[in-house]
């Protein structure tokens, strides 16, 4: 049978139910979504039996056979779950896998998960016995040009929604990390109502965390605060926010300065300008006002330069530090 998309199991698992799949492909969380569909259709089936077999370094690849051979004295029909973390089973398992696929097992549903092989791993045997006698389903990464969608369509399912702008704010604050998003819109259905989501009340629900919230970190950076700088920076790090999005919202402000400061420097009035900028609350518009009249523009564009700079070292591009470096750029504006 055709290897089927993501966004095809679906409709196919209400058609019908194949006794073997595979899920193919490196997103964790869709791979396991995908998977917990093929467990849920299994148990509606009848497959009440579960066998869960991990193939990792010194695994008996017998216990393979072994699981087809020992079925359910009771006639249990079963799911047999066989993962291959590395996507390598080996000469041995190679072998026995293309030997279980030559002859499955009665009564029994096969489900193989693995990550994306490359072509040479797609042309073996032991896969293309898989595809032959299988359901091939491959997860493909959601490109980053699609993640706004990929997000709107997951509010969808909770009946929210969001404008272009909030989802942009979304997709930047996860980097194409798919877990985060997941978690970031389960907290957006905990926290706000059905219909239509605002910016700032999506941007304030994601930027808040259990004791320290991060969006209080630009306005101790723009104060010149170092202490409160320093000590917010160490309590979301022990909270475990993650990096990127802590970043995101220091580069974020020190863009929405330049933007005043560009306003302000074409002779725009500065209240217009912080609309503009969706600089809100007096306490913030004066802190943005002020940091745009004070820093020079070559400040600004070095401080965004740095941002970059500490964007590579969380990718894992340069080596460092990333959150000593946040606490440095932050600095840069508590002088």
């Amino acid at each position: 049978m055709p290897a089927l998309r993501l966004d095809q199991l679906e409709a196919h698992l209400g058609r019908e139910l194949r006794p073997l799949y595979a899920i193919h492909g490196d997103e964790p969380l869709l791979s396991l979504e995908a998977a917990d569909a093929i467990r849920a259709r299994a148990r509606a089936g009848g497959f009440s039996e579960r066998t869960v077999l991990t193939a990792e370094r010194g695994f008996d690849w017998s216990e393979l056979a072994a699981s087809a051979a020992n079925l359910s004295l009771f006639g249990e029909r079963k799911l047999i779950e066989l993962r291959l973390p590395s996507g390598k089973p080996g000469t041995d398992g190679a072998q026995a896998i293309a030997a279980f696929c030559a002859k499955l097992p009665p009564d029994a549903l096969t489900l193989v998960t693995l990550p994306r092989l490359d072509r040479a791993g797609q042309s073996s045997a032991w896969f293309q016995a898989i595809e032959a006698r299988g359901v091939v389903v491959n997860v493909f990464p959601v490109d980053r040009p699609r993640l706004a969608e990929w997000i709107s369509a997951r509010l969808a399912r909770q009946n929210q929604r969001a404008g272009p702008e909030t989802l942009r704010f979304l997709a930047d604050c996860v980097e194409g990390n798919l877990l985060a998003a997941h978690q970031e819109i389960q907290k957006l259905a905990l926290l706000l109502p059905h219909g239509e989501l605002d910016f700032e009340s999506v941007r304030e629900a994601v930027m808040n965390v259990a004791r320290f919230d991060a969006g209080k970190l630009a306005e101790a950076m723009l104060s010149g605060d170092r202490a409160r700088l320093a000590r917010m920076l160490e309590g979301l790090r022990g909270e475990g926010e993650a990096p990127p999005r802590v970043l995101w919202l220091l580069a974020e402000e020190i863009r929405g300065v330049c933007r005043v400061q560009e306003g302000i420097t074409a002779g725009r009035p500065l209240a217009e300008v912080l609309r503009e900028a969706r600089v809100w609350g007096d306490a913030r518009q004066s802190l943005v006002g002020r940091a745009a009249r004070k820093f020079p523009r070559a400040t600004l564009l070095s401080a965004l330069e740095h941002a970059a700079g500490v964007d590579r070292m969380v990718k894992g591009v340069v080596k460092g530090d990333a959150w000593d470096e946040l606490l440095q750029l932050g600095l840069r504006f508590a002088a």
